[in-house]
């Protein structure tokens, strides 16, 4: 009979092999369980996880930057038409809720959003614009 023991000091965990440690792909979901990795992300008037690139309007800038990324604003409007979700870039609360008002305009404070045009006004002044021909 052959007996084989052997000791080991027990592994230690100290900060270098915490930041070792590698998320699993997909693991990145935020507070509401959308998984930025597939692109989802929360929205209020769905009141679910959306891919907005899949489900919404995209609005490009009217004046981008030269040589830079041109980066997107959507808008999503609930069923019946009456509220719009405006999801902006680069914002750190990036979606708003714009009502419609008695003109068929969608307002919330210093935005404007004109369906017919296709055009998302702040403060006045034209700042993203729909593919609309």
């Amino acid at each position: 009979m052959v007996v084989l023991s052997a000791c080991n000091k027990p592994a230690q965990t100290n900060e270098s092999t915490v930041k070792n440690e590698q998320k699993v792909v997909g693991a990145d979901k935020d507070d509401h369980g959308c998984k930025a990795s597939a692109g989802q992300t929360w929205s209020e008037l769905k009141q679910d996880c959306i891919q907005v690139f899949n489900e919404g309007f995209r609005l490009n800038p009217v004046a981008p930057k030269k040589d830079a990324a041109v980066i997107s604003a959507f808008v999503l409007m609930s069923d019946d038409k009456s509220k719009l979700e405006l999801f902006l870039p680069d914002q750190a609360n990036h979606t708003l809720i714009l009502n419609k008002s008695d003109k068929g305009m969608y307002q919330n404070d210093q935005y404007q959003y004109d369906p017919v045009k296709s055009v998302l006004y702040v403060n006045g002044v034209e700042q993203y614009k729909g593919n609309v021909e």
